[in-house]
């Protein structure tokens, strides 16, 4: 029996993330090869540097726990937004588009945590730490004592990141922008098999909705 393809929108959303993924490991396999850890090569000045780092930790070096637990939760998370999306993607196409965008980004950091220990330093598997690389300084020094919690710490703005984190964040700021335009969608769809049935069954609801994001894709 042959395979059946998959639709237009599923496979949009994986060229996105496999985009994102090529884009992010390729580059983090670059600067393994040419750069030394802890080297810093300006690009625009003090401003815009490439800075390799390794970090243990979460998105922009935050930390908690062991790094194995950081892993297990990053892919843990990563599982729960594949199936969020090939929930709802049909639905609409831009809200689609920044969880495919966001799946990238946690995909490509994922790899890193999972294979990279094992790859550079024969660890065990999910002991490895994110490449970062993308050194962007806006600030940095001491916050003032006068501001709430942060201050009298040292401050940099940015942290260094990479393209996975980079494109987590443009696909959560997406997220939120069209979170209205689904959401307005869902309740469209649901108010038309209201009206259409008087009740309105999940079934009738869904039905719906394939039908209004059909153009989509």
């Amino acid at each position: 029996m042959a395979l059946k393809p998959p639709e237009k929108w599923m496979a949009r959303s994986i060229l996105i993330i496999a985009l994102i993924i090529v884009v992010d490991q390729v580059s983090k396999v670059i600067v393994l090869k040419t750069m030394y850890k802890g080297q810093s090569i300006p690009v625009l000045g003090d401003w815009l540097r490439l800075t390799f780092t390794e970090n243990p930790g979460m998105a922009f070096g935050m930390q908690f726990g062991p790094p194995a637990l950081i892993s297990i939760l990053s892919l843990v998370a990563t599982i729960l937004i594949v199936v969020y999306l090939f929930s709802v993607g049909r639905i609409y196409a831009p809200y689609r588009i920044g969880l495919s965008v966001v799946l990238g980004g946690a995909l490509g950091n994922v790899i890193d945590r999972v294979f990279y220990g094992k790859i550079l330093y024969d660890d065990p598997l999910f002991l490895g730490k994110v490449v970062d690389f993308i050194h962007v300084n806006v600030w940095r020094g001491v916050v003032p004592d006068t501001v709430p919690i942060l201050g009298g710490k040292y401050l940099a703005l940015f942290p260094i990141w990479n393209v996975a984190d980079m494109a987590i964040v443009l696909g959560v700021m997406g997220i939120l922008f069209f979170q209205r335009g689904f959401h307005d969608m869902v309740e469209e769809a649901r108010s038309g098999a209201d009206t259409n049935t008087g009740e309105g069954t999940p079934g009738q609801t869904a039905s719906l909705l394939e039908e209004t994001s059909a153009e989509g894709g």
